[in-house]
């Protein structure tokens, strides 16, 4: 079930834009809550007071209070979509917010990162294609090459062989694409062996680029449904986060600068970066692109 709430504004802005992931400019969020419910989820946390993830509120007259925005806009930046929610959750079938905002980021020639754990990305391809004119890149998060894991972790997102399917198409359609291979929860999927097949998986399936962290971040609210979760599906593994972590936010693989080492050296020699392109405002201007 879903419900609408009143918003006044889509667009935020990064206070020190563009920022050094994701090469974000402006952050936007055209539902509040999500439905993939991945047991790691930071949006649970207190702090953001979001309630049950569960509970999907869509905004009101959010394309109309968004095509303001876009048109009230001097400086051209990366609009990215999936900070707080996965903008590609089931509930954007039917209500296609997403879609409607891509037209309008068509329409004004805005850049576009999105970031997502699911394949329904695929139907906008068409629109992508037409912003990859100015910029557009998709990330796709990828946490383990397994499936059932995947299930486990993730219980209401498409198993990551269909987000390695949609890296495929997205890819081969011209599209900049690549893999969020984050969050690595310490005792679960932190192995080298893990990371080494899901980086060999991520370029065999046309990624284009890699982002990669070791760790997960956990707050109150978000730490106790993880716990929670770590209790049913991986017993005695509570234990050693509340051992090795007790209250701090990022929970780094104890195995971290191995594996980082691991994961460049591998990457440089396939060919692989982890670093990806953003979007330069003074590249359209060079290409005869007008705003």
């Amino acid at each position: 079930m879903s419900r609408t709430i009143p918003t006044k504004t889509i667009l935020s802005k990064f206070k020190n834009a563009p920022d050094s992931w994701f090469g974000i400019t402006y952050n936007m969020n055209l539902y509040r809550g999500c439905q993939h419910q991945c047991i790691y989820c930071d949006s649970r946390s207190e702090c953001y007071q979001l309630g049950d993830l569960a509970d999907i509120r869509i905004k009101e007259d959010a394309l109309t209070i968004l095509e303001r925005e876009l048109k009230s806009k001097r400086q051209k930046g990366t609009v990215g979509f999936g900070s707080m929610n996965d903008p590609y959750m089931p509930v954007e079938k039917s209500e296609e917010l997403v879609r409607g905002a891509l037209k309008l980021l068509v329409k004004y020639k805005f850049p576009v990162h999105i970031l997502t754990k699911s394949d329904l990305i695929l139907r906008d391809i068409d629109l992508l294609q037409q912003l990859s004119k100015t910029y557009a890149a998709a990330s796709l998060t990828i946490t383990t090459a397994n499936d059932e894991m995947a299930r486990i972790i993730e219980p209401a997102a498409p198993v990551s062989s269909k987000r390695l399917e949609a890296i495929n198409r997205l890819s081969k359609a011209g599209i900049y694409t690549g893999v969020m291979l984050m969050p690595l929860l310490p005792y679960i999927n932190d192995s080298w062996e893990e990371v080494e097949e899901l980086i060999h998986r991520s370029k065999e399936a046309g990624a284009q680029y890699l982002l990669f962290w070791l760790g997960v971040t956990l707050r109150k609210g978000s730490r106790e449904y993880f716990y929670d979760k770590l209790d049913v599906h991986f017993p005695g593994i509570k234990e050693k986060y509340i051992s090795n972590f007790g209250e701090k936010y990022s929970c780094n693989s104890l195995n971290s600068t191995l594996l980082y080492a691991k994961a460049q050296e591998l990457c440089e020699i396939i060919n692989l970066p982890m670093k990806m392109n953003f979007f330069n405002v003074v590249i359209p201007s060079q290409l005869g692109i007008k705003f």
